[in-house]
């Protein structure tokens, strides 16, 4: 008898859990899911253009570096140098400064066959391009040019990248 019992009382907890998920009822609705992209770029890095060491300069020395941006999906964009911080310069010739405030004349190029200055005149001096979503990289080519050797020392300056979009 007692078994019976026990068993008469388990099913009946089992019919109630039963019965009280048979009345449970549920609800649903939505919401909206969104994010506005803005056209933007951004230079993830512009590296060093270092000529390393020369004594006389009687031929063309030649460096390169690289500037890597980073655009929205079909954003167009110009990437410019600007003239550096030398005295006098433009961006058809540019100084190093170096001891005694002697210089050393350099430019830069956006090609390696050296016939394209690289300024900062959109649409006349720039490089362009196309945002992919992706980083892209563009080779910065300089060159000193073959002139008279300046005194000893090291000679820097400091170019300043602007991406137009």
């Amino acid at each position: 008898m007692r078994n019976s019992l026990l068993a008469r009382g388990s099913l009946f907890t089992v019919l109630m859990i039963s019965a009280s998920y048979a009345a449970a009822q549920t609800a649903t609705t939505q919401f909206n899911v969104q994010i506005t992209i803005n056209a933007e770029c951004q230079i993830n890095s512009a590296s060093d253009l270092d000529f390393g060491s020369a004594g006389v300069i009687d031929t063309a020395v030649e460096a390169s570096s690289e500037i890597a941006v980073q655009c929205t999906s079909g954003t167009t964009y110009d990437i410019g140098l600007d003239e550096g911080q030398g005295t006098g310069a433009t961006v058809a010739t540019r100084f190093m400064t170096g001891p005694d405030s002697e210089t050393v004349t350099y430019s830069l190029y956006t090609e390696g066959g050296h016939t394209d200055v690289w300024g900062n005149t959109v649409g006349t001096d720039t490089a362009s391009g196309t945002g992919t979503g992706s980083e892209q990289l563009y080779t910065v080519f300089g060159q000193v040019p073959e002139q008279e050797a300046p005194a000893p020392g090291t000679y820097t300056d400091v170019v300043t990248v602007t991406v137009t979009y």
